[in-house]
């Protein structure tokens, strides 16, 4: 089973918690085990599993990959400019694998899975989820 899911953004940086998005389709599909592997469909936006607690974290995340990845860097050629979020895309990845068992994600207490954007705002993002029942 195959769902592409759309987004917009807001910002320029951000981390936008997609967790439910995910389970409902499960829960919709009546899905009990397997695997769901979500993908980002562009090359200056990822998906990561992180804290979905502390807004905080999300915040720091973000800040630390700026600083780490500048915006604008004098030797950087790309012509449009956006390197830093191709960097941070393979940095952060731009796929996650996870187990569903009892018609649930196996995350831990604090985690979330997030859909981030480097290189917004943007219009109609996608991400793909392929779950693999078993």
């Amino acid at each position: 089973m195959l769902n592409t899911f759309q987004l917009d953004t807001v910002h320029h940086s951000e981390m936008i918690d997609i967790t439910a998005n995910i389970e409902a389709w499960i829960h919709q599909k009546g899905i009990k085990n397997g695997i769901v592997v979500v993908s980002s469909l562009h090359t200056t936006a990822g998906i990561t599993v992180n804290e979905n607690a502390d807004p905080d974290v999300k915040r720091d995340m973000l800040m630390r990959l700026d600083e780490v990845y500048p915006w604008e860097h004098p030797k950087d050629r790309h012509m449009e400019g956006n390197t830093a979020s191709h960097l941070k895309v393979s940095t952060v990845g731009h796929q996650q694998t996870l187990i569903i068992s009892n018609g649930k994600l196996q995350l831990g207490t604090w985690q979330g899975v997030y859909f981030c954007e480097f290189d917004g705002p943007r219009r109609n993002r996608k991400y793909i989820v392929k779950i693999i029942e078993g």
